[in-house]
């Protein structure tokens, strides 16, 4: 493979986005992973995982047949309280110190309507590994025009159940919903074209 220029030539940038496969990494600046629980039923508390890195791989210009691989550090945590943030870090939640990070790696990626597909594969998290399916929407591919480099957006949404990984087994759902609701959005940008 072939790294891709920085400063593409004006042949260069006619032809790119037809060749818009390769690898893609996240624009860390332009990217969030984030979540939203429900407490004591009646409100919703949300955070991110503040130092994450995801790849994707594709062969084809609309992401058509992509892969995903996902690793976050469990101790960038951030629900803009820091006393929360300790205490989900501890083994009451997500235990930091034994499980530093959560991973996803896809499997399938079924199309549902124009850039619009359902993401399988394996979440691991709490040491505990099992199929999740979200939703995925391709949001298109441009050319950045401060750094001139191709950018493709994308959104992932979904729901997992935190008792699934083991996740605050001793709070009863009545305190803290087994529903996670996941909210992903990136700016990623090709760093090999194929």
């Amino acid at each position: 493979m072939k790294k891709l220029s920085l400063t593409p030539t004006p042949s260069q940038e006619s032809t790119e986005f037809k060749t818009a496969g390769g690898i893609w990494t996240n624009d860390v600046s332009h990217s969030q992973l984030g979540f939203t629980v429900t407490h004591l039923g009646i409100s919703d508390v949300s955070g991110t995982f503040n130092d994450f890195t995801v790849t994707v791989k594709s062969e084809k210009s609309d992401f058509s047949d992509a892969s995903f691989d996902l690793i976050a550090k469990i101790a960038s945590i951030d629900t803009r309280v820091e006393q929360r943030n300790d205490h989900l870090k501890t083994a009451d939640f997500f235990d930091a110190e034994a499980f530093p990070t959560l991973s996803f790696k896809s499997a399938s990626l079924k199309p549902t309507g124009k850039n619009k597909y359902k993401l399988s594969g394996e979440l691991t998290l709490h040491g505990i590994s099992g199929p999740v399916t979200m939703d995925l929407v391709y949001r298109n591919t441009i050319e950045n025009p401060r750094t001139k480099m191709l950018t493709a957006g994308f959104q992932v949404t979904g729901v997992i159940k935190r008792t699934e990984f083991g996740i605050a087994s001793n709070f009863p759902v009545a305190l803290l919903s087994d529903k996670v609701r996941i909210k992903a959005d990136g700016e990623f940008i090709q760093i090999e074209n194929k």
